[in-house]
């Protein structure tokens, strides 16, 4: 079944299921498979990596003929001329991150690009519905990699913005099926955003060491590093992570945490668990194998009608 509502409008797509834009993971080997299966794939720019992804939005374009996005994680902008970068690539769509909404916003949408600002507090969603966004992307604490140092959860924080708000709302962090989807439409989503369910899947780059650690992982086997400073992040429970969990408090002088990436490629493609960091969500503790997008996708809309038909015929009057 088709859904049909503001999100799948804007983005051209069959589901309202967009694929989170992580670092070096999110290309086109990744996002083709999203797109292709009926959500949207995004492209990466927070690696800085512009003339390989310029190239991987190359071999978008030869892997799939469905729409697709870019997003601009401004606090990891090495480019000044990331907005035109992006304009070039022919994109319509945007998600923009870890910053100002204001500073970009303008510039992309007058060339015609539909814009979403990730959140993650109600302030920064007001602040990005004033700067004149599209519709925004609500992140709860429980998804993975950068965040808030001041986390708030998706239960609580999704309604909140959706009450205060009237653009459309894609929903991140805890979302992995079609319950916790489900879930998310109940709290005033129409869409959700994937990540470390995308990081599991049979297409995502990531060494299958990873892959294993995910589905290994409990509820939690998570770590919240970097709290008192700038970024926080969730990650996967790791000898490391487990470290700099006890190390990274306020009067500690060690090396920060963002020098623990140097060696990430280590870690995503060659499987070190130990050499980074891995970015990834309490839902790891929900996942419990390794599938094609396709599947996770169809799975995903079926669950999802299924958990709002029964909840109708169990408690409508």
């Amino acid at each position: 079944m088709r859904f049909k509502n503001r999100i799948t409008e804007m983005l051209g797509v069959d589901y309202p299921i967009v694929q989170a834009p992580m670092g070096w993971i999110a290309r086109a080997q990744l996002a083709s498979a999203v797109s292709n299966a009926g959500g949207l794939g995004i492209i990466e720019t927070s690696s800085g990596e512009l003339d390989a992804i310029r190239g991987e939005i190359r071999k978008m374009r030869e892997l799939t003929t469905k729409p697709f996005g870019v997003n601009i994680a401004q606090a990891f902008v090495r480019d000044p001329n990331i907005v035109q970068f992006v304009i070039d690539q022919g994109v319509k769509f945007v998600t923009t991150s870890a910053g100002d909404p204001a500073k970009y916003c303008r510039d992309l949408k007058a060339a015609g690009l539909i814009v979403f600002h990730v959140v993650p507090t109600l302030k920064a969603a007001l602040k990005a519905v004033e700067a004149g966004v599209d519709g925004l992307v609500v992140e709860g604490a429980e998804g993975g990699g950068f965040k808030n140092p001041q986390p708030v959860s998706t239960m609580v924080l999704l309604p909140l913005v959706r009450e205060k708000t009237n653009v459309p709302i894609i929903a991140a962090g805890g979302i992995t099926d079609g319950r916790t989807m489900a879930a998310a439409f109940a709290l005033g989503a129409e869409g959700v955003q994937m990540g470390t369910r995308m990081v599991s899947a049979t297409e995502s780059p990531v060494h299958q060491n990873w892959k294993n650690a995910i589905i290994e992982a409990e509820e939690t086997g998570t770590v919240f590093l970097n709290q008192f400073s700038r970024p926080a992040l969730r990650a996967l429970r790791t000898q490391k992570t487990a470290r700099l969990e006890r190390e990274l408090v306020p009067d500690y002088q060690g090396p920060p945490v963002m020098g623990e990436f140097a060696n990430a490629k280590a870690l995503y493609f060659g499987g070190d668990m130990e050499a980074s960091i891995a970015l990834s969500g309490q839902v790891a503790g929900r996942i419990d194998s390794i599938k094609p997008v396709k599947q996770i996708i169809r799975e995903t809309v079926d669950e999802f009608y299924a958990t709002v038909q029964g909840l109708a015929s169990k408690y409508a009057a």
